[in-house]
């Protein structure tokens, strides 16, 4: 059956291809619209708090990002959903308009709190398109493309950091230019300064809708796929039920209850009680295992009631599969998240009040370069030496790169930007790796939405991780002291603690089963 199946899908014609360069694409701009925010943090935040709120930076810059990891996995399992229940590229469109049309809202607020709420919406639509994306391309294709199509999929998205970082350098290059234009059109001057000041934050998040508008008028020419089809045509894709969409937003509010206790509560202020935070902590993570779940809890029940055959142990495997897979993508993405995006702001800071430019654009660059290198790299490296190997092997070496870029520079040079390529190659190599593993967990009629969990449901984690940067970095003001070794002062700290993460990885993948060489799951 499994065989006949992939025979019939053979991308012969002009459809398969046109469905991966959508998917390529939608990759892309969705790459560039998380990137951009690497780029204008630092400047964005610190215009909406205004002068004298240096203190504040770091810590608003963690909540709207794990205000973003929220969303993206809230939208993970809310359009995994959708593309379970109405077709991979009905879904994609909605998700891709998604996250358009409100990254290019966030060129308009006027307080971090807006920033955060729109960065949440958008974040929606990015995290339900790459669970849409990575389902459609790996059921369309054959089982023998599946490393390949898995490296593309990593290296569009960090062909997108690495876009945004060529537009950050232009934008900088052009903005006297681009302020004459804009007055010469007779634009109000408190808006022509709002856009071109600071950097032109504003105009790079505006810049957002036009590339991923051109994404979603291509996915109106994409087919579905005949996987999905054959289970519509079986019935199992009704057994999806709205209704229980309500337990996904019940879900998200824990979270969002973690970001209220850490930034936004006035009353309580920055600085909580340890209990607070612990309490936030585990009350947001169970909430949102809860609440995630209950949708493929819900649909495997009524799909065990309905179909002719059913596996032995279906609802147990797939649940365990999904807690596997979310804690995977957690450790990936507490890496990148707690480490090597905060790269740029970092050196932003280190080169302030200097005459070195474009500093950060360049780390944002090295760290794509490396990135696109890496995703390729780990996609062939798990086909060849196995998928657990390659995963334990990836974790050694991101925590030895990070350690090398944080510990191992203080002052901007060459020196430092190698080391930004070489982390780019180490932590974002798992993004070639997930796309190849976590589709080889699911079965066709939920594979959307169980891979959308547990690749999104590791952005939580990675929330909970990017809350520390804050109160790692004051903690750590001063630098920490290893016997004979002193590590740098705030920031790089925080960033070598979150890393130890990767320890945990080189543990945990000897615990998950082993897909190489086996068809991908009807």
């Amino acid at each position: 059956m499994t065989k006949n199946l992939d025979a019939s899908i053979r991308p012969i014609g002009k459809g398969a291809y046109l469905a991966l360069a959508a998917a390529l694409l939608g990759w892309m701009f969705d790459g560039a619209e998380m990137g951009v925010f690497s780029i204008v943090s630092r400047p964005a935040v610190k215009n909406l708090l205004g002068p004298d709120k240096e203190a504040d930076i770091v810590q608003w810059i963690g909540v709207i990002t794990g205000l973003f990891l929220v969303g993206a996995a809230t939208g993970g399992v809310l359009f995994g959903w959708l593309g379970d229940r109405i077709g991979r590229v009905r879904a994609m469109t909605i998700s891709v308009l998604t996250y358009a049309v409100f990254t290019s809202l966030c060129g308009i607020v006027k307080t971090p709190i807006q920033l955060g709420a729109l960065r949440f919406i958008a974040s929606l639509g990015m995290g339900g398109e790459w669970s849409l994306g990575v389902a459609l391309v790996m059921e369309i294709w054959p089982n023998r493309s599946r490393a390949f199509m898995a490296g593309l999929i990593g290296a569009a998205a960090n062909v997108g950091y690495l876009m945004v970082g060529f537009v950050g350098l232009t934008l900088n290059s052009l903005l006297s230019q681009i302020e004459a234009a804009l007055l010469a059109i007779q634009l109000p001057d408190w808006m022509v300064s709002a856009l071109v000041g600071n950097s032109g934050w504003r105009i790079m998040m505006i810049l957002g809708i036009f590339p991923a508008l051109l994404t979603f008028f291509i996915r109106l020419f994409v087919p579905e796929s005949k996987r999905w089809q054959a289970e519509r045509e079986k019935g199992h894709t009704s057994n999806w039920a709205t209704a229980d969409l309500l337990a996904v937003l019940g879900g998200a509010m824990g979270p969002l209850l973690m970001v209220y206790l850490y930034g936004w509560n006035e009353t309580l202020g920055w600085e909580h009680t340890t209990p607070v935070r612990l309490t936030a902590i585990v009350v947001g993570v169970l909430l949102s295992i809860l609440g995630y779940t209950y949708p493929v809890m819900r649909y495997l029940q009524r799909y065990r009631s309905t179909a002719a055959v059913v596996a032995p142990d279906m609802f147990g495997r797939t649940m365990r599969r999904m807690a596997l897979a979310a804690c995977l993508s957690g450790i990936a993405l507490l890496g990148t998240w707690g480490a090597t995006q905060q790269a740029p702001a970092w050196v932003a800071k280190m080169t302030e009040g200097t005459e070195i430019k474009n500093a950060k654009e360049n780390v944002l660059i090295w760290l794509s370069v490396g990135a696109i290198i890496g995703t390729l790299a780990a996609a062939k490296l798990g086909d060849a030496l196995g998928r657990k190997t390659t995963y334990f092997l990836l974790c050694v070496a991101s925590l030895a790169s990070v350690f090398w870029l944080f510990f191992g520079h203080d002052s901007y040079s060459n020196r430092l930007l190698a080391s930004a390529c070489v982390a780019g190659i180490c932590t974002a190599s798992f993004y070639g790796w997930l796309p190849l593993y976590l589709p080889e967990l699911f079965s066709t009629n939920v594979r959307a939405t169980g891979q959308g969990f547990g690749f999104n449901f590791g952005r939580i984690l990675a929330a909970v991780g990017s809350f520390q940067l804050g109160p790692l970095t004051n903690h750590f003001s001063q630098g920490m002291e290893i016997g004979p070794i002193r590590t740098p002062a705030g920031l790089p700290t925080a960033c070598g603690l979150l890393s130890l993460i990767y320890l945990l990885g080189m543990i945990l993948i000897w615990f998950a089963p082993e897909t190489k060489g086996k068809p991908l799951p009807d």
